[in-house]
């Protein structure tokens, strides 16, 4: 599942090939039936505690430093890297981009090999490790391989 619509989601691509089919979902409904989880932000002065992948201060998330694909010149805040990458790509976003990400910006990505039989045989979620692993998805490679250990 991507959370952008299909037009944009073919553009993308276009410039970050994907050997295996995804769907478009900018609503985040399947997101959430698969319980994806968003980073939600603490309130300042909040007694809440941080939990991984779900719930961080502003001031975390803003601390962390990514570089997931290599090619910035170093690690570089999140939502900035999304800006970076989209200009190197060419990627302008229109008003239903920016729509999609003022209601999606934090929501996280996982990927799941699905069977015949509608079972989740295999997952890879985003930021498993924390946030300096946001934008880190499983390769190509590493998508085919885990179908071809399903498959034996």
């Amino acid at each position: 599942m991507i959370n952008t619509r299909v037009e944009r989601a073919r553009l993308y691509f276009r410039h970050r090939p994907s050997p295996v089919t995804l769907l478009s979902d900018p609503d985040c409904h399947t997101h959430g039936a698969f319980g994806v989880p968003r980073i939600e932000f603490i309130a300042e002065g909040s007694s809440q505690r941080p939990e991984l992948l779900h719930r961080t201060s502003t001031e975390q998330f803003q601390a962390a430093r990514i570089n997931p694909t290599g090619e910035l010149p170093g690690p570089t805040q999140p939502m900035e890297t999304n800006t970076v990458l989209n200009a190197k790509d060419g990627l302008e976003l229109d008003e239903v981009d920016k729509a999609i990400f003022a209601n999606h910006a934090t929501q996280l990505a996982r990927h799941f090999l699905v069977d015949a039989a509608g079972i989740v045989r295999w997952t890879h979620i985003e930021a498993r490790d924390g946030p300096e692993s946001l934008c880190t998805f499983p390769t190509a490679a590493q998508i085919i391989a885990a179908a071809g250990s399903l498959a034996r």
